[in-house]
């Protein structure tokens, strides 16, 4: 079977235009996963170069939800 004969995945999360191409490239190679984080990682370091602690600041603010919704998870089992 080649690759191009695999079903496409469906869901509202692979038919997004950016998000959608990441979850697809991570559905076909897990390992992918780490270069989507070093990725974000060297851009929040290129932005904290640039403009300096307000991205940092900015970055924690985002990750606020993010944190709750992980602990929420983690508390239901």
């Amino acid at each position: 079977m080649a690759l191009a004969d695999a079903p496409a995945p469906t869901g509202i999360l692979y038919r997004l235009p950016i998000i959608g191409i990441i979850a697809r490239d991570i559905a076909r190679e897990p390992d992918s996963v780490f270069y989507l984080i070093v990725g974000i990682l060297s851009l929040l370091i290129i932005a904290t170069v640039q403009w300096g602690l307000p991205v940092l600041a900015m970055a924690a603010l985002t990750m606020v939800p993010v944190m709750f919704v992980l602990l929420i998870a983690i508390t239901r089992g």
